[in-house]
């Protein structure tokens, strides 16, 4: 079933999540997006907790994307999401250990794929073992992928498009989404999902995170293409 491509708002810059997070969703509480999410640092957990929060109240879906290497870190990360009563887990590199807990505390994971480093990461890799990789995880019951598309130092596009079509469970484009040209792909393309952060604060899309926010929540929707 076809669908238009969910925008998921990262009140991150440079894969860090920004001092005045709460203040900005506060702005934007009525916006067109439903879900929203950030990153694991630096707010303190007090914080991450009363933002989460306030997202739920105003019924958003909410995500902890935890930009981790190592299976200790990672865990910790899916810990923080659990404790903050988040909706999805994206990120980490996966480990059996984090799908088991994801599993247990009915948490949607959404774990890397490929060779992930650095902040902000980076994503290098050979796309036929990326897919292979995704439906490993995808057999052991994660909920989809978190795909960072537009961070590899390869042909995003062409690496978008093979893991697209060759991936039939839920895949977020993370990361770098910055252009009309790239929001056009994803249209094209269609992922289940993809997240905007640096380039709302960059003022990519126009002027006024709000007007940003709501202007491609619209120009997602609007497509000739049949979505249900």
């Amino acid at each position: 079933m076809k669908h238009h491509p969910i925008l998921t708002v990262m009140l991150t810059y440079n894969d860090l999540t920004v001092k005045n997070a709460y203040e900005i969703f506060d702005n934007c509480k009525n916006s067109l997006a439903d879900f929203w999410g950030f990153k694991e640092e630096p707010l303190e957990l007090y914080e991450m907790k009363e933002l989460f929060s306030y997202m739920k109240r105003c019924n958003k879906k909410t995500v902890l994307e935890v930009v981790s290497y190592d299976e200790e870190s990672s865990l910790a990360g899916a810990e923080m999401a659990v404790q903050c009563d988040c909706d999805y887990l994206m990120g980490t590199v996966y480990s059996d250990t984090i799908n088991t807990f994801c599993k247990a505390h009915n948490l949607k994971y959404l774990p890397f794929v490929g060779n992930v480093s650095e902040r902000p990461s980076i994503l290098e890799g050979d796309i036929d073992s990326m897919i292979a990789e995704a439906r490993e995880y995808l057999s052991k019951g994660v909920f989809g992928i978190d795909l960072l598309g537009y961070r590899y130092i390869g042909n995003a596009k062409y690496l978008i498009e093979r893991f697209i079509h060759n991936i039939s469970a839920p895949v977020c484009v993370a990361g770098s989404v910055n252009s009309m040209n790239r929001l056009d792909e994803i249209k094209q393309i269609q992922p289940w999902s993809f997240t905007i952060g640096s380039a709302f604060f960059e003022n990519c899309f126009g002027e006024g995170f709000p007007e940003q926010i709501d202007k491609i929540c619209r120009y997602m929707q609007n497509t000739e293409k049949n979505y249900v």
